[in-house]
């Protein structure tokens, strides 16, 4: 009884707002799925098509790859610059892929946007993989971009390709990638055969690469993709996600033997809790736990275990955690755009929540018995919160309900659109903009910030980017739980 009253009071804890009373406010799920998508939109690059939802936003970067003669029109920016770094784009990718997969049936009307926002990705990643054992990872100069405030429909910065090779490998951009095609093959097969059979063809070739010619991106392109997206965790996670991906794609043995004859390097690894652009081991053990707990002769006690060590190296209650909360209950991890941990890892957990529900298994960390009703309500927790269920009633949501941020770090945003100021706006002409206290001229509906601090404090300003800017990676993962929550209420 004292157990079961605990587990009920961490629950209750975990999912109200501190203050004179407790507010427990209904969320409109649906909006807020239907937001999350449309926010992609708002980072898309090229030539932008006619069903074009978010208006305010142009064509850009219409002659990316011109200068050596190959077409890398399209794609997404990753956050509030306008630079396309493949690595975390692709994840951005397998994770909308991967929310389609899990919560595609209850998206609605929402789920054909979606699959344009996957499409967006994958038809960009089709023309940077188009040259055999050559893979594009990047166009742009961040250095260059980075010292402007500049609309994207007028950035006048180099859009300097960069590529991995045989010589210069890049084994972690190139694994993403092929993940990111081959997650995506898997939700096109219902309704796009011949598009699904060329991302499964191409994912292959792109993995096949990014095994043979082994190394970092770090060491072939470290003066421009670091510092900010340096590959810290190693590239053997992504090998192991691609070879993952490919075998739920394909169900081939082949990638069933190579995850295995690599259990080592995620046994070594410890990074039970570490899921994001650039580490994937606790997406891995999750992915492949399906196997084991769903059956099919599969024997990968491995990977359960060490999905369970994650949730119990996650949950509050647990003895073994090894995350922070902030005092109204945010999940928090050093760094910038924490929310990338909050959506990425419960995302995770719901998903691990929904395998163990169809075999009637709990998690033992220590003493403390966790349920699947326990996981999902934890992530429905962090949702809330992201909602606006927070000490500042604040949703950390662009466009979802009254009180959200306004002052974004990001360029497009914040700079008048061609719509209202037709002049080009040079390179540091956008600086007033930057500079200025007024709200965003463009609501980038649907985008997360970064979010609060440790102490649930949020300074609605561009300046501070790691609270204000938004991110691919913050969104996708957000779309599978928003779905799944739209339809099954808590």
């Amino acid at each position: 009884m004292g157990g079961s009253f605990l587990c009920l009071f961490v629950i209750f804890m975990f999912n109200v707002v501190w203050g004179d009373r407790v507010i427990v406010p209904k969320h409109d799920y649906s909006d807020a799925l239907s937001k999350s998508i449309l926010f992609f939109e708002g980072q898309r690059s090229g030539k932008l098509p006619y069903t074009q939802r978010m208006t305010w936003r142009k064509d850009s970067a219409l002659h990316d790859g011109d200068q050596i003669g190959v077409d890398l029109v399209g794609g997404y920016y990753d956050a509030g610059d306008n630079v396309k770094f493949n690595f975390p784009m692709a994840f951005s990718t397998t994770m909308l892929a991967w929310s389609v997969l899990e919560s595609g049936r209850f998206m609605g009307p929402d789920l054909k946007h979606a699959l344009d926002a996957i499409r967006w990705g994958t038809d960009y990643f089709l023309k940077a993989t188009s040259i055999p054992d050559l893979v594009f990872v990047q166009v742009g100069d961040p250095y260059g971009d980075h010292n402007c405030w500049q609309r994207p429909e007028d950035m006048d910065t180099p859009r300097t390709p960069y590529a991995v090779s045989k010589d210069h490998p890049g084994s972690e951009v190139a694994a993403e990638i092929a993940a990111a095609l081959a997650a995506s093959s898997i939700v096109f097969r219902t309704n796009d055969v011949p598009y699904s059979i060329t991302l499964l063809r191409r994912a292959i070739e792109v993995f096949n690469f990014a095994d043979k010619y082994r190394g970092s991106y770090n060491d072939s392109l470290g003066p421009w993709v670091c510092p900010f997206y340096c590959d810290y965790s190693g590239y053997q996670d992504e090998l192991m996600w691609g070879a993952a991906w490919l075998h739920r794609a394909t169900n081939s043995q082949v990638y069933w033997r190579y995850l295995v004859q690599n259990i080592h390097n995620m046994e070594s690894s410890g990074n039970y809790a570490e899921f994001g652009w650039d580490s994937k081991y606790a997406g891995i053990n999750v992915l492949l736990s399906k196997l084991l707990l769903l059956g099919g002769g599969y024997h990968v006690d491995p990977f359960h275990t060490f999905a369970d060590k994650f949730v119990c190296s996650v949950l509050p209650e647990s003895p073994t955690r090894g995350l922070d909360y902030s005092p109204g209950g945010l999940l928090f991890k050093p760094g910038g755009s924490n929310m990338q941990h909050t959506t990425a890892l419960s995302f995770l957990l719901l998903v691990y929540a929904r395998y163990l529900s169809h075999v009637n298994k709990v998690i033992r960390c220590g003493n403390v018995v966790v349920t699947p009703p326990r996981l999902i309500q934890f992530a429905k927790g962090q949702v809330d919160y992201i909602l606006g269920s927070n000490p500042l009633n604040m949703s950390y949501m662009v466009g979802y309900g009254k009180n959200f941020p306004r002052k974004l770090h990001h360029r497009g945003a914040s700079i008048q659109s061609l719509d209202r100021h037709s002049d080009h706006i040079d390179c540091k002409g956008g600086s007033p903009y930057y500079s200025s206290n007024n709200p965003d001229p463009n609501l980038l509906t649907g985008a997360v910030v970064g979010g609060p601090d440790i102490h649930d404090s949020y300074a609605d300003s561009r300046q501070l980017f790691v609270q204000s800017e938004p991110t691919t990676y913050i969104n996708a993962p957000l779309v599978g739980l928003l779905a799944y929550f739209k339809t099954h209420p808590v």
